[in-house]
């Protein structure tokens, strides 16, 4: 979805109010870690300002808000994971400049895909998951107290 950026530019109006729903297409997301992406709320507004090189450039300041739905690293279950971006930034990648528009849905894809984390867990309780010779154990009970190797960094602290 193109924004048209023309008023900006010709300085018929100061500021382009991006608030709003949107519903990013999966196309976007189809073939990443990301199967859902819901509620995705932006409250903001596209301005011109100077850059270092004293050049006006397309300005944003906004907030977003959303769900997105990730497989659980545990359980392989979908779970929601909720994200909230401050931007506060020049933007050039996706301006279209002969064009003169924004693409709404890169912009926005381009910044709630830095949020997603690469393991996301709701799992509390772990001692649910063990098997005949087996355990999952979190960091801090690894590094704490079953750690076959833990004598041996003793010894290498020594050093």
């Amino acid at each position: 979805m193109d924004i048209d950026l023309r008023k900006l530019y010709t300085h018929v109006e100061k500021e382009i109010d991006i608030t709003g729903k949107y519903d990013i297409p999966n196309d976007y997301y189809e073939f990443s870690d990301i199967l859902e992406l819901k509620n995705i709320e932006v409250s903001g507004k596209i301005t011109l300002a100077l850059q270092e090189d004293l050049e006006e450039s397309e300005y944003i300041k906004c907030n977003i808000k959303g769900i997105v739905v990730v497989e659980d690293s545990i359980t392989l279950e979908p779970v929601d994971y909720e994200i909230s971006i401050e931007y506060d930034d020049f933007v050039d990648e996706n301006c279209k400049k002969s064009e003169n528009t924004l693409d709404i849905f890169e912009f926005l894809w381009e910044n709630i895909v830095l949020e997603v984390p690469l393991q996301f867990t709701k799992v509390k309780d772990l001692n649910q998951f063990k098997g005949d010779g087996w355990k999952l154990v979190s960091e801090d009970e690894l590094t704490n107290t079953n750690n076959p190797f833990k004598d041996l960094l003793k010894n290498q602290e020594k050093e």
